[in-house]
């Protein structure tokens, strides 16, 4: 049985949705896309999103495990049509791979989309912030977080305090609480310190960045905080889409920020 066409009635626009955002998650992560479906899809942006292979625990090698499959990764999203930006959800992997071997993998699978990572989106939240001397909580054990700590003091960030939660699975980072979080931040946080960094986009430390700020008492950057205000300033959205003083901030006009 045959439909009729509607002939000449027909019209295409040439976007469903105004302006794309890819993500790149690894197979493990339980936050990222509930993230930005609540900071970024309502601002009538689409989001895309891909996985890649990832095995637990974290450690260098599993993290550089990666690197090979992202620019495949980055190519399965909305293939042959253009990204506005392209995101890879994994911090400790853009340290351990290299933020910019990252960012060009990325550029290969999606030509023409910006690419961000969460540590070249928390150089940027640095800037805008104006903070030059910061406080590091992870949930990564003492290896993953002093590779972190080693990555942000060689893009000139001074750290203050550097604080692990111990943890080697990113599945159960996805599982710390409010309240742990809330805790952690007020005891990372060192006097003197113009921000706190929260590590890590499996942690849902965006969804309660209000009550880390209060916590903490100072701008809190997260992960995927960090990530999804870049993808939104990228995206051309200057409003604040989530709580959290980054959010009430422009994105530099040199982004990305090389460490």
């Amino acid at each position: 049985m045959s439909g009729a066409g509607l002939g000449g009635g027909v019209t295409l626009d040439d976007r469903p949705m105004r302006a794309r955002v890819g993500l790149v998650v690894l197979a493990t992560d339980h936050t990222t896309e509930p993230d930005y479906a609540r900071i970024v899809a309502p601002q009538g942006i689409g989001v895309y999103a891909t996985r890649i292979p990832f095995a637990n625990p974290v450690t260098a090698e599993s993290l550089a495990a990666m690197a090979p499959d992202i620019t495949a990764a980055a190519a399965l999203i909305l293939p042959g049509e253009a990204l506005d930006a392209v995101v890879y959800s994994c911090t400790s992997a853009s340290v351990g791979i290299g933020d910019a071997a990252v960012r060009a993998a990325l550029g290969a699978g999606k030509p023409g989309a910006r690419a961000i990572t969460p540590i070249s989106a928390a150089f940027a939240a640095f800037d805008a912030l104006g903070a030059r001397r910061v406080s590091l909580l992870t949930p990564y054990d003492d290896d993953t977080t002093a590779a972190m700590a080693g990555c942000l003091e060689a893009g000139g960030v001074s750290l203050d305090a550097v604080t692990g939660l111990g943890l080697t699975d990113d599945r159960d980072m996805a599982r710390l609480s409010r309240a742990t979080l809330v805790e952690a931040a007020a005891r990372a946080t060192a006097p003197g310190s113009a921000a706190l960094f929260v590590a890590c986009t499996a942690v849902r430390a965006a969804a309660w960045v209000e009550a880390l700020e209060a916590s903490a008492g100072v701008p809190v950057v997260t992960a995927n905080l960090a990530t999804a205000w870049a993808a939104l300033r990228l995206c051309g959205h200057a409003g604040a889409a989530a709580p959290g003083r980054l959010m009430t901030l422009p994105l530099n006009d040199t982004y990305p920020t090389t460490p």
